[in-house]
């Protein structure tokens, strides 16, 4: 027996519970699998429910279910959100013991966890390969032990391979100082959305009221650079002044950093601890028009600000959430798209976004099938195919091979062949396609505003697909309400294709394919009302009379 399941065993019998945090998913399920055949629980009603998670259950829905019979469950990120929230109240009421979980569950959860046990404090890193884990994740991990709505104390206990791996760890993690937080302001697609918002809202009218705004954030005041910010900023506003997402007086931007009053907004030789700022107190982004503050008085006569505005566009982006990159990526892919354009362009557009990652990675034993499929597709492309020597080049082919997974969804492929295919699980599936609705609807908008109608009727057909995960000849059985992929499909098989075709069948024939409660539901919803037969006729016998007959 490991030391992992010798602990989990121990917990039990102590009628304790505890988390096991593994490196990854795959670690995650087979410890789980590992104790479960050591314990003597018998929880069928939980078995079922997870299996009832989905419409058809998964290899990994099988999985969970034998664990969880014997109180034993995994926690990752590629479970459906109904899975997390069971495996989660079960083990709230006692009826899960040990939890086998990623470091998702690090944070966000108080649960009744006396024993928090950590397998490895090691991650893979693309960098460097395996690295040590931050300071602050060790103790997000550690925290789920002895929440003091549950337990006296708690226990976090790091399994490791020798006596020096444990004197490392111990300096290193028990005795070490958590790392220090830094704003991520400064990075460009934050900045750009952000920036973009400030503007749309009218927070943001000017250079003026910009340097204002960012003087007060915690970047300017932690890092005391208040000039590289600027920089930064200086050119997102360019950005978005060439993209049309913003306006800007005589279409320039002001040099921010040779404006006549720079000198009172930043200072390099200033305490590292206290920033200068145009303003000596913090003044709220509600109060940042400048017509409520006492400008400078010599930027006012010698240097008036120009006025910064958001277009109509701009406003629809902001209004949308989307990265104004991700925007201009949709409005450039949309400008091509035409007749001759087809589903796979729409899906490798959204894509080949930052919203939609992480993306399917292309493995080495991909790289031939990808390469290929995307020969037979290339004409359908929406942008060109950089350089196989640019960086970019391998999130391209990520996007060809996310873009050929989402077609494969729409082509009625279940859960278990794109897990085996894509290496992708029933949750994460779920989280790729409500993202994925979200682009789409983005760039739906996008399209009414440049008025490419093609564009927009294909958009919406192809968002209701991936919602039910069907090919386009299911889409008018879907209108009916309890009518999914499979319901659709067996309909379909039956040659009933079509509402006229459901108001032509008779009950019991629509009955035995769907199940009668269905085909009564599915009748009345056609207009058609049905009634029992008075007494002394053949048993369950139906007769129907369209409404007002």
């Amino acid at each position: 027996m490991q030391d992992t399941d010798r602990l989990a065993i121990e917990t039990i019998q102590l009628n304790k519970q505890a988390i096991i945090f593994l490196p990854s998913r795959a670690s995650a399920e087979k410890t789980a699998e590992d104790i479960a055949k050591l314990t003597s629980f018998s929880l069928p009603e939980l078995e079922h429910e997870i299996l009832r998670a989905l419409s058809i259950p998964t290899k990994q829905c099988r999985r969970l279910s034998h664990c969880i019979k014997k109180g034993i469950a995994f926690h990752h990120s590629g479970l459906t959100n109904s899975q997390k929230e069971l495996i989660e109240e079960s083990f709230k009421i006692g009826k899960i013991k040990i939890i086998c979980a990623t470091p998702t569950l690090a944070a966000g959860l108080s649960l009744p966890v006396f024993r928090v046990i950590i397998k490895s404090l090691k991650r893979y890193n693309e960098r460097w390969g395996m690295d040590w884990i931050p300071v602050l994740e060790y103790l997000q991990m550690a925290g789920r032990a002895g929440r003091p709505e549950y337990e006296q104390f708690g226990e976090s206990i790091v399994i490791t391979s020798s006596q020096a791996e444990k004197e490392e760890i111990y300096e290193k993690y028990i005795c070490g100082v958590p790392e220090e937080i830094y704003s991520k302001l400064a990075a460009e697609p934050i900045l750009r959305t952000h920036l973009l918002s400030l503007i749309s809202s009218g927070i943001i009218q000017d250079h003026y009221t910009l340097r204002n705004f960012f003087a007060q954030t915690f970047w300017a005041k932690q890092f005391n650079d208040f000039t590289k910010l600027e920089q930064i900023t200086n050119k997102v506003l360019n950005q978005l002044n060439e993209w049309e997402f913003i306006t800007i007086e005589n279409s320039k931007v002001n040099n921010i950093n040779q404006s006549s009053d720079h000198k009172n907004i930043s200072n390099k030789n200033s305490n590292k601890n206290n920033v200068n700022h145009p303003t000596s107190e913090f003044i709220s982004a509600a109060n940042l028009n400048r017509s409520e503050q006492k400008p400078n008085e010599k930027t006012t006569q010698n240097n008036p600000e120009k006025k910064i505005r958001a277009t109509l566009l701009g406003k629809r982006i902001s209004e949308l959430y989307l990265d104004p990159l991700t925007a201009k990526h949709l409005l450039d892919s949309l400008s091509n798209f035409n007749q001759t354009k087809n589903n796979f362009s729409l899906l490798q557009m959204i894509s080949h976004t930052l919203e939609i990652r992480p993306l399917l990675s292309l493995k080495k034993k991909d790289e031939n099938t990808i390469q290929e499929e995307l020969n037979k597709r290339y004409n359908y492309l929406l942008e060109k195919e950089p350089s196989v020597f640019d960086l970019e080049y391998g999130e391209f082919m990520n996007s060809i091979k996310t873009a050929l997974f989402f077609e494969e969804w729409i082509d009625e492929k279940d859960e278990d062949y794109l897990l085996e295919k894509y290496d992708i699980r029933p949750g994460e599936i779920r989280v790729k396609m409500e993202t994925a609705d979200w682009l789409l609807y983005g760039s739906e908008e996008l399209a009414n505003i440049q008025n490419n109608r093609e564009a927009v009727k294909e958009i919406k057909k192809l968002r209701l697909r991936l919602e039910y995960g069907v090919k386009e000849e299911l889409l008018t059985l879907l209108k009916l309400k309890g009518i999914g992929r499979i319901r659709a499909r067996k309909l379909y098989s039956h040659n009933l294709k079509d509402i006229g075709d459901i108001k032509n069948i008779d009950i019991t024939s629509l009955g035995q394919i769907l199940g009668k409660a269905v085909a009564e539901d599915i009748k009345k919803q056609v207009g058609e009302e049905i009634k029992e037969i008075p007494k002394g006729t053949r048993k369950g016998q139906l007769s129907m009379e369209k409404f007002g007959g």
